[in-house]
């Protein structure tokens, strides 16, 4: 090969056709895998196949995707969704999914990554899919056969590092810095010497993805550590980068940032000294939810309790804007004012709330059904995008373990050990189960025949029931009020207006039940959705006729951890 400008290196050779095999060889050392390969077969040390990714015949000429105002997001592991752990294996579940209420599936990490379990962060050719998956074509197939249900495909990346295990980037060029450190080793290089080259490498593959697999989003991992003090960020180069090719496609396309930052900056535009995110999951959300449901104070749940945490984040998108956080020991984030709530993703439980649990173990493991449904009702009815976590909508009792399967075993044991270390901040006790047991990865395989038993098939409607009255009332396009809280009943009130109706959500998070004095505008109301009635194996319905006329203050006997859905007509923004 020959060494040309900003030093790359070329060699033309004929009549390689697709399912060709070939690797480098780096000044006479050893056989290496492409770093940009399509397709590792024999995964991520072995050779690197040749992929012809234009022949799949797409039928989504006239997909446009879905704003986020619209979307309700499912995020699932490839390999642990079905017994097969395929893309093919997918397809027969997506009509399930669109009649649940779902809009956009969101794929964890799919970038090669050694051995066949791993959740998808050790990932070290950003561009192959796994092949323990199945084949490019195959991705490319389902992600077609989705958007012939209506439903979009977002995918998650992982920007902020590579794995360590078949990680041969480094060999090629200065793809890595030590100016900073991650906490999963070498930080990529986005604002060192040669970094330009670093940059168009990874937002080349972003592009890759939506243009050759047709994804409608990107979820980017862990942002807080993407590591970059240029004057133009390299995240604001890859949403600018985007933006333009959504507008050249003439469909919608989302970038959607996970950050611990609780900084602003992330979501303002680029034109604002932003990086022009579209949007960015909200952990504290979770946390407020979280601590509420459980109890649990430990770790970084010592920053949150009560009801507090959880109205200024419905008000705000997040609680942290600047006070002091006694896990972090310091002050922690920004205010995120002039933002629409709907720039905000939100969940009860996902894989890192779940999975970096010491056994892994779902909500449903934690709380009881009645707590299930008012988790259900926070996170769907809140005024922000709602993403849930694979088998939460029936109460899957599988744990989502954290799995592994590296080929090199001394790093199999430095991961074993480091999991026994990271959870001593919790204080959780027990044995953690070894990530690199093929028992671990099969323990997390979700089982969806429980949705034809009690209470998973109950649990399962109520989510559909809320997702169908958030879609059609269309909450999101509504005027979200302050919230009301009531400390000694531990409730919260949220209320909604739009010019045709009013709605009154007030969510009880006791263990009792309480008689809870709320104020709404006076006149008629309805009862929308009452958690605690029997059609919902609830307790009995909440002390408050169907329909009733408010006065200045109205009075509702609220049974444990429930929630109550109030609408009136319409009224003037003025009431």
């Amino acid at each position: 090969m020959k060494r040309g400008e900003l030093g790359y290196y070329r060699a033309t050779v004929e009549d390689v056709a697709p399912g060709a095999k070939y690797t480098y060889k780096l000044d006479g050392s050893d056989d290496r895998p492409d770093p940009a390969s399509r397709y590792q077969p024999e995964g991520v040390h072995g050779p690197s196949e040749v992929v012809d990714l234009s022949t799949f015949a797409w039928t989504d000429a006239t997909w446009k995707g879905f704003a986020l105002e619209d979307s309700v997001f499912y995020e699932l592991h490839v390999g642990t969704y079905t017994p097969a752990g395929t893309y093919a294996a997918l397809i027969p579940h997506l009509a399930g999914l669109k009649e649940l209420g779902v809009t956009t599936i969101e794929l964890m990490p799919i970038a090669q990554f050694p051995g066949g379990s791993n959740w998808g962060y050790d990932g070290v050719y950003p561009f192959a899919s796994q092949n323990t998956y199945g084949r490019p074509h195959d991705l490319q197939n389902f992600v077609n056969a989705a958007h012939s249900q209506g439903l979009a495909v977002a995918l998650d990346v992982v920007y902020n590092h590579l794995g360590p295990e078949g990680n041969y980037v480094g060999e090629y060029a200065p793809y890595f810095t030590d100016h900073y450190r991650t906490p999963w080793g070498a930080a990529l290089n986005f604002d060192r010497a040669h970094s330009d080259e670093v940059r168009h490498f990874f937002i080349q593959n972003a592009l890759y993805w939506l243009r050759e697999f047709h994804f409608d989003a990107l979820r980017l991992d862990a942002v807080h550590s993407i590591f970059d003090a240029s004057a133009k960020p390299f995240l604001a180069e890859l949403s600018e980068n985007a933006a333009a090719l959504s507008s050249r496609l003439g469909r919608q396309i989302q970038l959607i940032a996970e950050s611990d930052l609780n900084d602003v900056r992330v979501l303002r535009p680029r034109d604002d000294c932003g990086l022009g995110m579209d949007a960015s999951w909200s952990d504290d959300f979770h946390h407020s939810v979280h601590t509420l449901l459980t109890g649990e104070t430990s770790g970084y749940y010592a920053d949150f309790g009560g009801t507090h945490p959880l109205k200024m984040t419905l008000e705000n998108g997040w609680y942290y804007s600047g006070q002091y956080s006694r896990y972090r020991k310091r002050r922690h984030g920004n205010r995120p004012d002039g933002l629409t709530a709907t720039r905000f993703v939100v969940c009860n439980q996902n894989h890192d709330q779940v999975g970096n649990r010491a056994k892994g173990d779902r909500l449903s493991a934690l709380v009881d059904f009645e707590s299930l449904k008012l988790a259900a009702g926070i996170t769907v009815l809140s005024p922000f995008v709602p993403m849930l976590f694979m088998g939460e909508e029936y109460g899957e009792t599988a744990p989502f373990q954290y799995f592994t399967s590296h080929g090199d075993k001394d790093l199999g044991e430095a991961v074993r050990r480091g999991r026994e270390r990271e959870f001593a901040a919790f204080g959780w006790k027990g044995g953690v189960p070894d990530p690199q047991s093929e028992a671990t990865f099969a323990a997390s395989k979700l089982d969806h025949s429980l949705t034809e038993n009690e209470p998973h098939r109950t649990l399962r409607r109520f989510y559909q029931n809320l997702l169908r009255y958030r879609r059609e009332r269309k909450l999101a396009c509504f005027k979200h009020l302050s919230g009301t809280e009531y400390p000694a009943e531990k409730a919260l009130l949220v209320q909604y207006l739009s010019a045709d109706v009013s709605i009154a959500a007030l969510f009880h998070f006791g263990d009792s039940p309480s008689t809870i004095r709320f104020s709404i505008p006076s006149g008629a109301w309805t009862v929308a959705i009452d958690s605690a009635d029997k059609v919902w194996r609830g307790n009995g319905t909440s002390a408050v006729a169907k329909s009733f006329d408010a006065t200045s203050v109205t009075q509702v006997s609220m049974q444990p951890r429930s929630f109550l859905v109030l609408e009136s007509p319409g009224r003037s923004s003025g009431r």
